[in-house]
């Protein structure tokens, strides 16, 4: 019967890991598709983001309402669940967007992605101050592996790529703590309440806060097809599907283990440049996808 309960459980955490390297692959085809259109288009970030979690807040809650009916308002029923909604949405959400595209901003996205990537650890070690908790072999291992990839993938294996201003290792440091805070957080709600609903009015939070400073009708850029396409995609595919996939996942999978999937995201976008955007290739970035190819399947099978 041990057995069977360990099988179990290990299936449920592959599972988990399935649905997060889904939502890796859909953000690093999004950050593909707003790389190109950040070269033809002026998009302030002000309105970017605002647009952004407003697009999302809106799609998901109008869905959520057809689906679930009034229940779209029970989670304010408790305080206590509204405190780690806003919590999730302004901590998670809203921060992890807007320090991610700042530390980018001021620095590069190749450092900036590993610098986020630094979430798996922000939580073992919350996970061990706080709930004093021991991370298992697999997360490790896979864990050192995987950083090690994607630090040959993005920076072709050149140290001297790293070399970026204080501000821009601030602000990446920041994006990897609030990677952490965005899977962390929104536990608590999921186990009661749809994902789609908790992450909705989650966007809908963040809208309100970024339209207060950054209203989506100021700063507007010029609108044409491109950038009613390209926004689209970054709200449906690079915002409302992969943060739906990542809370289903947490259904199934260890924070951490989420966590480290994530490294297949900057892998996404080297082999999507390579097809598209005519990177060149070189067998340093091809041995860094390897790497972390082999580090989710550590994850994948040995985890508890």
């Amino acid at each position: 019967m041990q057995t069977n309960h360990n099988l179990s459980s290990s299936s449920q955490v592959t599972r988990g890991i399935l649905w997060a390297l889904l939502a890796s692959i859909m953000w690093g085809v999004s950050g593909t598709v707003l790389q190109v259109i950040s070269q033809g288009e002026n998009i302030p970030a002000g309105w970017y983001l605002s647009v952004r979690t407003l697009g999302a807040g809106v799609i998901l809650i109008v869905i959520s309402a057809f689906m679930y009916g009034k229940k779209i308002f029970a989670v304010f029923e408790s305080w206590r669940m509204v405190g780690w909604l806003v919590a999730y949405a302004l901590l998670g959400l809203l921060a992890n967007l807007l320090t991610f595209y700042m530390s980018i901003q001021t620095g590069n996205a190749s450092s900036s992605t590993i610098l986020q990537y630094l979430s798996p650890l922000f939580i073992v070690l919350g996970a061990i101050v706080i709930k004093h908790e021991k991370p298992n072999m697999a997360e490790l291992v896979s864990f050192v592996v995987a950083l090690l990839g994607v630090f040959l993938a993005i920076t072709h294996g050149d140290i001297h790529q790293l070399a970026i201003p204080m501000v821009s290792v601030i602000w990446g440091v920041l994006s990897g703590v609030t990677a952490a805070f965005y899977i962390v957080l929104p536990k608590p709600i999921t186990k009661y309440y749809s994902p789609m609903i908790v992450l909705g009015w989650a966007f809908l939070i963040a809208s309100l806060v970024l339209n207060i400073f950054n209203p989506f009708w100021v700063n507007v850029p010029e609108v044409s097809t491109r950038l009613v396409w390209s926004m689209s995609t970054v709200i449906v595919v690079g915002t409302i599907l992969p943060f739906l996939c990542i809370l289903h996942s947490l259904k199934f999978a260890p924070s951490a283990s989420v966590s480290i999937v994530d490294a297949a995201q900057p892998v996404v976008t080297f082999i999507l440049s390579l097809l598209f955007l005519g990177m060149k290739f070189n067998w340093v970035e091809f041995g860094g996808v390897i790497l972390v190819i082999i580090a989710i399947y550590i994850l994948q099978r040995f985890s508890d």
